[in-house]
C-alpha cells in the first residue's frame, strides 16, 4: 500500500471516530433533556401527613418536605418530591405527622432547676420569699449552664424548636442552646436591684450591649434587650433599653400586665395602665414582645395593635399564678399577634408545649362560655406561624414553606390516645402529648431521632439537675 492509500486510511479512521463522538454528545443531550437529572437535597422527609400552617392552611396526605442546607427547598405529594429530587438522606414519615417546630414565646430555661421548689402561692409571694432568695444564694453562670441543659432537653423532648428567654449569665444560655442546635430569641433580664449577674443597671446594659454584638447575624440564637416590667424598672432604664435595642435594631422582650396588682401599682404611679405607660415613653415601636398581658384593657389592645406588638401567652403559669386570664380572643379579633408559652418551669411546672396547647383551647372555651372560642386550629396557629410573627420572626419560621427555615417534628400516630386518626388539628391540640414527638429537626440538622436527642447528653444533665436539688434544699434552710 502506497503511503498516500495509508494518508487516505488515517483520514477516514479519524473522521468515524469524531462522527462517533458527536453522535455520542448528541445523543446523551437528548436523553439528559428527556430525563433531566434530579437536585440533590440534603434530607427528605416522606410519607406523612404534613400539616403546613401555610396561609392556606395546606394540609398533604402522603406529602414530603425537602430540605437543602438550613432551608425548606420543596413541599407537595411524596411522590411528586421523589420525582424531582434524590436526597442524601431520607426520613421515612409514614404513619405520621409532620408539622413546623413549636414555637415558646415566652420562659426562663435555666429555672428548670427551680422546678417545684414552691406552689400554690400568689405571684408576689413566691416570688419574694422564695424565687428571688433561692436565685441570690444558687444562680451563678454554673447553674444556668445546667437549668439550660435541661431545659433544652425537655423543650427538644417535647416539640419545641425555637423558645424565648428572659434571664440571668445570658451568654451562657446561648451558648448552651446553640450547642443543643436550638433556635432562641434570648435577653439579659435588665432589673432596677442588683441580680445574680450584676449589681446595677448600668452593668446590665453593658453586658446586654457586648452580648448583642457577638450573636448578630447568627443562624440560630437571637440576642434581644430584656427590661423585666414596667413596674420593676424605672423610665430611664427603660428609654435605656429602647436606645439600646435600636442601635442595634433588636427585639425587646418584657413581661407586661401579667397581675392586677403590677396594673394598679404602675397606675398609681403614672396614672396610666402599663402598655399607655410603655407608649408615653416610647418604648412600645420596633420588634417588642409582651408576656402575659391578662390585665389589658380594650384601649391596651387598641394600641398594641397599632403599635404591632406581640404578646407571649401563658395559660399554665396565670392558671397556676392565678393570675387571671388574658383577653386572648379579643386581641386577636383587634388583630394583635398571640403567640403560646410555658413560662419558666418554677411556676408551670413544665415546659411541655403541646399541653401549653390543650390548655389554652379548653381555658378560653370555659372562661367565654363558648366552645367554638378557641378552636383547635387556632391553638396550632398560636403555637406556630402566630407566634412567629409575634416575633417578627414569620418570614422564616413557623410554618413548612419553600423558603422558610427546615424546624419541624415528626410526631408519632402509633400510641392508644392517638387510635384511631380523623383529624390533624384534634389531635395536635387535644390528644398528643410532647412524649409522643419522634423527630425533630432544626435549621436543617437531625436533633433528636426516634426520641434520642443527638446534641445532648441527657443521663448526665439529670445526674446534675439532682445534685443541684440538694444544694438548693440546702440554700434555704
Amino acid at each position: 500500500m502506497s503511503s498516500r492509500d495509508n494518508s487516505h486510511t488515517r483520514k477516514l479512521r479519524w473522521a468515524v471516530t469524531i462522527f462517533a463522538l458527536a453522535l455520542g454528545i448528541v445523543l446523551c443531550v437528548g436523553a439528559s433533556r428527556s430525563n433531566p437529572p434530579k437536585n440533590l437535597l440534603d434530607l427528605m422527609v416522606s410519607g406523612g401527613t404534613v400539616v403546613t400552617m401555610d396561609g392556606q392552611r395546606t394540609v398533604i396526605d402522603n406529602g414530603a418536605v425537602g430540605v437543602k442546607g438550613e432551608r425548606i427547598v420543596a413541599v407537595g405529594a411524596a411522590a411528586d418530591l421523589k420525582r424531582r429530587f434524590t436526597a442524601k438522606q431520607t426520613i421515612d414519615a409514614g404513619g405520621m405527622l409532620v408539622i413546623p417546630g413549636l414555637i415558646n414565646t415566652h420562659g426562663h430555661a435555666p429555672m428548670a432547676l427551680f422546678r417545684g421548689i414552691a406552689d400554690d402561692l400568689t405571684l408576689m409571694e413566691w416570688l419574694n420569699r422564695y424565687i428571688f432568695p433561692a436565685e441570690k444564694k444558687n444562680v451563678d453562670e454554673a447553674f444556668v449552664r445546667w437549668g439550660t441543659k435541661l431545659a433544652c432537653a425537655e423543650m427538644l423532648k417535647s416539640g419545641t424548636t425555637t423558645y424565648v428567654d428572659m434571664y440571668y449569665f445570658e451568654e451562657a444560655v446561648a451558648e448552651e442552646t446553640k450547642l443543643a442546635g436550638m433556635r432562641a430569641v434570648l435577653g439579659e433580664t435588665i432589673i432596677d436591684f442588683p441580680s445574680p449577674d450584676h449589681k446595677t443597671v448600668e452593668a446590665a446594659l453593658e453586658y446586654t450591649e457586648k452580648f448583642l454584638k457577638r450573636w448578630r447575624g447568627d443562624s440560630l440564637i437571637t440576642a434581644a434587650v430584656a427590661p423585666h416590667s414596667p413596674y420593676l424598672c424605672s423610665v430611664k432604664t427603660l428609654t435605656a433599653c429602647r436606645a439600646l435595642a435600636d442601635k442595634y435594631e433588636a427585639p425587646l422582650l418584657i413581661h407586661l400586665s401579667e397581675t392586677r396588682a403590677e396594673v394598679e401599682q404602675v397606675r398609681e404611679r403614672y396614672q396610666a395602665t402599663s402598655t399607655e405607660h410603655l407608649e408615653k415613653i416610647g418604648l412600645l415601636k420596633g420588634r417588642v414582645l409582651g408576656a402575659h398581658g391578662v390585665w389589658l384593657s380594650d384601649n391596651d389592645i387598641r394600641i398594641l395593635k397599632a403599635k404591632q406588638v406581640g404578646i407571649a401567652h401563658c395559660p399554665e403559669s396565670n392558671m397556676k399564678l392565678a393570675s387571671g386570664v388574658a383577653p386572648v380572643i379579643r386581641m386577636r379579633q383587634a388583630g394583635v399577634a398571640v403567640g403560646l408559652g410555658t413560662d419558666g418551669a418554677a411556676s408551670n411546672n413544665d415546659l411541655d408545649m403541646f399541653q401549653e396547647m390543650d390548655t389554652a383551647a379548653k381555658l378560653h372555651k370555659l372562661y367565654n362560655n363558648d366552645p367554638t372560642a378557641l378552636r383547635a386550629a387556632d391553638v396550632l396557629e398560636m403555637a406556630t406561624i402566630a407566634g412567629a410573627r409575634s416575633l417578627g420572626m414569620d418570614k422564616e419560621i413557623g410554618s413548612l414553606e419553600p423558603g422558610k427555615r427546615a424546624d419541624l417534628l415528626l410526631v408519632s400516630l402509633d400510641h392508644p390516645n392517638e387510635i384511631p386518626f380523623y383529624n390533624a388539628y384534634s389531635h395536635l391540640v387535644y390528644a398528643i402529648k410532647g412524649a409522643e414527638v419522634s423527630d425533630s429537626i432544626i435549621n436543617g440538622k437531625v436533633v433528636m431521632k426516634a426520641r434520642k436527642l443527638l446534641t445532648l447528653d441527657e443521663k448526665t444533665i439529670y445526674r446534675k439537675a439532682r445534685e443541684y436539688r440538694d444544694r438548693i434544699l440546702q440554700s434555704l434552710k
